[in-house]
């Protein structure tokens, strides 16, 4: 058993470490990583569809990296945005691992782009436990999947530097406990931002817009009080853990925008 438990703290070790070369080399291109983590089904693809295309009318350059175990589907949606898509099959595996992202943005991730989001495999536990090199991360919940949620995957939401509640136009007709939802979040992340939306009536889409370019501009995210919890050697996840920022192996991959600023 030692042995196994040995495996998974080496290989968390190696991801927090590229993870965090990934983001020191992204933003000196000046490029903002949001990840999305969610269950299946919150309403994360239609939302970020959204939010693609108000930064697209506002000028601003961002692109979109999807997951997902199988079909490119996502991709497809998001594409409608205008902004560069990429879809990534993991091929069964339940999550990305920062050297798997980095490896699919080399050559593609246009060198102007100021927000990078990557939307992570539907899936709130694996994904949970490994950083992407991101400066925000983002969990969401659709008001229908009950209030004890973050209770049920304290680390998917207790390492979140935003938390988004979705469909919130049927809140009331599913006899979502919003109170009882707000306790148990606090309980697991203490302060931690959260934002209703819904992408049918438009609510809190312009908010969460405006959020992440605030990040991109140098606010700076709400610190998890987990982030701040020793995880054998190796940091939390989420770019939150007092992170060294590894400039030279970074050095030694290919560029990853396609072209320079």
């Amino acid at each position: 058993m030692c042995k196994v438990v040995d495996v998974r703290q080496s290989v968390l070790a190696k991801n927090d470490h590229l993870a965090d070369a990934l983001r020191a080399e992204l933003t000196a291109h000046g490029t903002t990583v949001v990840s999305l983590l969610s269950s299946p089904g919150s309403g994360k693809t239609a939302l970020l569809e959204q939010v693609l295309a108000r930064m697209g009318v506002r000028g601003v350059p961002v692109a979109a990296l999807t997951a997902d175990l199988a079909t490119e589907n996502d991709a497809r949606r998001l594409a409608r945005s205008g902004a560069p898509v990429k879809q990534v099959l993991t091929g069964g595996l339940c999550h990305l691992e920062a050297a798997q992202l980095r490896a699919h943005l080399e050559g593609w991730l246009p060198g102007d782009t100021r927000l990078l989001f990557v939307e992570n495999v539907g899936n709130l536990v694996c994904p949970a436990s490994y950083d992407l090199g991101e400066t925000l991360r983002v969990t969401l919940m659709s008001v229908t999947e009950g209030e004890d949620k973050p209770l049920k995957y304290p680390l998917a939401f207790g390492l979140a530097h935003l938390v988004v509640l979705t469909k919130n136009d049927i809140a009331d007709a599913v006899d979502f406990d919003e109170a009882a939802f707000t306790a148990y979040l606090a309980r697991v992340n203490p302060e931690v931002p959260v934002l209703r939306t819904s992408v049918r009536t438009g609510e809190g889409v312009q908010s969460l817009v405006d959020h992440f370019l605030a990040v991109a501009d140098g606010a700076v995210p709400h610190r998890p009080r987990l982030a701040s919890a020793p995880r054998d050697g190796a940091h939390a996840p989420g770019g939150t853990g007092g992170h060294h920022h590894d400039h030279d192996r970074a050095a030694t991959h290919a560029p990853l925008t396609s072209h320079q600023r």
